[in-house]
């Protein structure tokens, strides 16, 4: 199957929810509608209502093909237009759908020339989704003069040599642990038909490894190392004791969604890099789980199966050998990193069980904002429910209205607090699912315990 299969899969499974915020049908044909092409290709499209309220969104899109968005789907578009809201935004340049070299500056491109056709806004926000939410962190760091403040959702803020890390940890783990004989190549594709031999070949591992108490043990292992939550379906996720539940949860999460996406996707970001940035090599696995928040379900499930945990940790820290390309590493580093370094009030949110961006990224990114001393420029909000940018419209609009209080007011308060979210939310006719929430630790990050 190949990625642009998976791709349309991922938006299946992981879109968006549908809600009707008070629209108009009118709201798209009251607009003036901008499209244009930048000097390295990109290109841009724009709408500008007639009611132009002052504002200009720039929005960052996701990780997919390469065609320019303006809002992360149409029921927000629509409702951000009725708004007043100018829209823009472009399809970054590439050279692969991981165009985190060009996206800043294509981004920045596009609001210059939708700014030739309209004049400077009085106020500009830019917002960013999954890998777009990354564009955007970095945009909070070097947008300066361009932008008064940011909103990433569901955004990839700890970057991609993390991201390359611990997803390549759980990948090895269940290569290594339940099925060593095949040789499943993980890095360093050759072509899309590569990535996406080793997805198919790892979800099958996965499926057939769930009908023993041994296989799922060494899924919920993998899981662990990859962030997975233990919620991927339903209305509640399971008991916090429910450890087989969860685990039943992490075992569909990989084969039906996030193996066949982030494997084969593992292609895009080599292309990108220039080769492997990710490493096996020099990690202890143990202290890798001793740090992951599923450490519990994990020991749990092994003494279920009577199977010896330290042995296979010790077996996966002995025989990992897969080493980075340091040229990948570099490129990586300068492109798809944030320094912390917030320039302008920038404010986060993220659904607590996200299977393809894990929250825990959270948890890193705030910890690097602290430590460049831009705590007081950042919020970060998370809404109580499963599923990759899973927001309701008025729940990512009411994120927006916080932004902007703290734009106006130069304070925060408590615009950004659980309680006030959701009665904002209420407000938009959609309702907010805000809960107050402590991410865990990102188990494989840059300086996480048990990483070299």
């Amino acid at each position: 199957m190949s990625m642009r299969w998976w791709y349309g899969r991922v938006m299946a499974l992981a879109g968006v929810i549908v809600m009707a915020i008070g629209l108009t049908s009118g709201v798209a044909a009251a607009s003036e509608h901008h499209t244009g092409q930048l000097p390295d290709g990109a290109t841009w499209v724009a709408d500008v209502p007639a009611a132009w309220n002052g504002t200009t969104i720039l929005y960052s899109h996701g990780f997919g093909p390469l065609a320019a968005q303006n809002a992360p789907n149409e029921e927000t578009r629509q409702a951000l237009l009725g708004s007043g809201y100018a829209l823009v935004g472009s399809s970054y340049s590439g050279p692969s759908w991981w165009a985190l070299a060009s996206a800043v500056h294509d981004q920045f491109g596009a609001l210059a020339a939708l700014e030739r056709l309209t004049g400077p806004p009085r106020r500009t926000i830019a917002w960013g989704t999954s890998m777009g939410g990354l564009v955007s962190a970095l945009e909070a760091e070097d947008g300066g003069r361009r932008l008064d403040g940011v909103l990433s959702t569901c955004g990839l803020v700890a970057g991609g040599l993390n991201l390359n890390n611990y997803q390549l940890d759980g990948e090895y783990a269940l290569a290594h642990l339940l099925a060593p004989a095949q040789n499943v190549k993980l890095v360093r594709f050759a072509n899309p038909d590569e990535g996406s031999a080793s997805a198919a070949a790892l979800t099958k591992i996965t499926t057939d490894a769930q009908a023993t108490p041994a296989g799922r043990a060494r899924i919920a292992l993998a899981a662990a190392l990859m962030n997975g939550p233990g919620w991927f379906t339903g209305a509640t996720p399971p008991a916090p004791a429910d450890y087989a539940g969860q685990e039943i949860q992490q075992q569909q999460e990989l084969a039906q969604l996030v193996l066949g996406f982030v494997v084969a996707g593992r292609y895009q970001i080599e292309l990108a890099a220039g080769g492997n940035s990710a490493s096996t090599a020099g990690v202890d696995y143990r202290a890798l789980l001793t740090g992951s928040s599923h450490a519990r379900q994990v020991r749990a499930l092994y003494r279920t199966a009577g199977l010896d945990l330290d042995a296979d940790l010790a077996a996966l820290t002995r025989d990992a050998d897969i080493r980075p390309d340091p040229q990948a590493v570099r490129t990586l580093a300068r492109t798809s990193m944030v320094t912390g370094r917030l320039r302008v009030p920038t404010l986060n949110i993220h659904t607590t069980a996200d299977q393809l961006v894990p929250v825990e990224q959270e948890d890193w990114y705030g910890g690097r904002v602290h430590r460049a001393g831009a705590g007081p420029l950042l919020r970060q909000a998370y809404v109580g429910a499963t599923g990759h940018c899973a927001f309701r419209p008025s729940e990512s609009i009411a994120a927006l209205h916080a932004l902007e209080s703290r734009i106006t007011t130069g304070r925060w308060g408590r615009v950004a607090e659980p309680d006030r979210l959701n009665q904002a939310a209420e407000g938009l006719g959609g309702g907010g699912r805000y809960v107050r929430f402590d991410p865990p630790r990102l188990t494989g990050g840059l300086g996480e315990p048990g990483r070299p």
